[in-house]
């Protein structure tokens, strides 16, 4: 059994400790401790990164009630070694995990759902409730969560007997036996849970919840706290500072202006699409349609052009028309059509000779080629 010194202080950082055992793996070795600081993956949560002397530590695991830290090379067993883990990485994990107890007690209390799952990765931090949450609701919880953490208060971490916990309300999501630790957060939640945590709340700093997704009948909610939760708000505070800058707006109007903006595009756009079609029917009547194959090459056409283009074309008279939009360097964007033959055979071939794909029905097929205006003009005997 290797002790487990997380528990007794979860701030703790540095730790001597005499190797029990050095096994070889296949990609590396795993060393067991008389004692350790390192916390093992579970509970949602990743293992703890860091070193033993100045062998770095890839990662933990929990087995029978002994820790395996895994590293690329061996310590001889007997010897003292010094293990250090990265705080930064567990205090900013602590308090996204602390966070979540808050969180999770919280939509317990307020609506009865059960928290059905929980990650915590390296940049977010997800859990899954079972149950519907409005935007008006996740509000609401984000503002009593972060009551929590301005309060500052304690976190408890217990290992109640058997028979102790028979008479306790707590939260979990498997039936326990054995020593399990109990998280409370008086006032908001009371918690089994094999992570460490912060000892108070305030050392939280902040709580965001900054997405909400529907999940299997429930609610996904992504959450950021501490750090996390500053990066993110430098980073939205940035982009919020250069779009006010590039729209000339005070920061706090950039989302009206932006939707001026695109309602603005929506009608710039629209003019253009009415611009096209006068163009395209004043192209149409220039190029002659007399012959087998009309064939048109515009590097200018985007969208529906070549499609509308070829329509007028046959509007005309085309027998069968063709109009590519790209160029020789990159290739053409092609549509094929006709008012009294079945393009698919011409389609076919195009697209054998040229290393092309596409296809579609007997009036019109479209697709994309490789060649050069001339290699497909000469094709087509145009």
């Amino acid at each position: 059994m290797t002790e487990k010194l997380y528990y007794q202080d979860s701030h703790r950082s540095t730790f001597h400790a005499k190797v029990l055992s050095c096994e070889q793996r296949k990609d590396g070795y795993q060393i067991a401790l008389d004692r350790t600081v390192f916390f093992p993956e579970g509970g949602g949560q990743y293992a703890d990164p860091g070193y033993l002397d100045e062998v770095e530590v890839t990662d933990v695991h929990e087995r029978d009630g002994v820790i395996w830290h895994y590293t690329k090379e061996p310590i001889p067993e007997g010897k003292e070694v010094e293990g250090r883990i990265l705080w930064e990485v567990r205090f900013e994990r602590m308090q996204q995990h602390t966070g979540e107890h808050i969180v999770s007690g919280l939509v317990h209390q307020m609506f009865g759902y059960d928290n059905v799952g929980f990650h915590l990765g390296e940049d977010y931090c997800t859990m899954d409730f079972n149950g519907p949450i409005t935007k008006e609701q996740l509000k609401e919880i984000e503002w009593k969560a972060n009551q929590a953490v301005f309060q500052n208060l304690d976190v408890i971490s217990s290992f109640p007997s058997d028979e102790e916990r028979s008479h306790m309300e707590y939260r979990s999501k498997i039936e326990l036996t054995g020593p399990v630790q109990i998280i409370t957060i008086p006032g908001y939640d009371v918690c089994a849970c094999c992570a460490p945590h912060m000892k108070k709340t305030g050392e939280i700093g902040l709580i965001k919840l900054v997405q909400m997704d529907h999940y299997k009948g429930g609610e996904r909610i992504t959450m950021l706290a501490g750090s996390r939760a500053l990066r993110d708000y430098e980073e939205k505070e940035r982009n919020v500072k250069e779009i006010s800058a590039l729209l000339c707006v005070k920061e706090g109007e950039t989302a009206e202006a932006a939707a001026r903006l695109k309602e603005e595009q929506k009608e710039q756009k629209d003019r253009l699409a009415s611009m096209q079609q006068k163009l395209l029917r004043y192209q149409a009547r220039e190029i002659p349609v007399d012959g087998e194959y009309t064939l048109v090459f515009d590097g200018k056409l985007t969208g529906n052009g070549p499609r509308e283009l070829m329509n007028l074309l046959l509007e005309r008279g085309a027998n069968i028309c063709l109009v590519f939009a790209g160029n020789d360097e990159d290739g053409y964007r092609y549509v094929c059509g006709s008012h009294k033959e079945d393009v698919r055979p011409a389609g076919k071939r195009l697209n054998e000779a040229f290393h092309g794909r596409g296809g579609g029905k007997a009036e019109m097929v479209q697709g994309s080629v490789h060649g050069t205006e001339e290699e497909i003009r000469r094709f087509f005997g145009n």
